[in-house]
């Protein structure tokens, strides 16, 4: 089954790109629960039903432009801070990436010319198990 939360660009050896809805209701979740506001709260003053706004929060909905301008005035934020949060959000996923995909070059580029892995790093930026035996 696909993940909806993903899409592929064409390509053999191209990762998969976060879709905008997703990160847009991460962004929503997270600003509605630094705020300590229920669903039905902001669904209630958003004039969405709580179901829908649950939906959005998950990234299972696509929000027109009019549900995301109500869902960010019942939150107090406005639809710029929104989508300039996603930006921050899509840039550190991109620099992650990039240092996910440098070290799996490395660790391919070593395994090619018979060398032994490099120790693994440490810590919350450290990558991941990148090829298995």
């Amino acid at each position: 089954m696909l993940d909806p939360t993903v899409i592929s660009p064409a390509g053999r050896d191209r990762r998969p790109r976060p879709l905008l809805r997703t990160m847009l209701g991460d962004v929503l979740r997270r600003a509605r629960r630094e705020q300590g506001r229920t669903l039905a709260d902001v669904a209630r003053v958003a004039r969405v039903s709580m179901p829908y706004l649950s939906e959005v929060e998950r990234g299972r909905k696509e929000a027109s432009s009019e549900v995301l301008a109500a869902i960010c005035d019942s939150l107090g934020i406005d639809l710029a801070e929104l989508l300039a949060e996603v930006g921050r959000d899509l840039a550190d996923l991109r620099i992650r990436r990039g240092r996910f995909e440098r070290a799996e070059r490395v660790v391919q580029l070593d395994a090619v010319r018979g060398r032994p892995a490099a120790p693994q790093q440490r810590g919350p930026a450290a990558p991941q198990c990148l090829l298995a035996a």
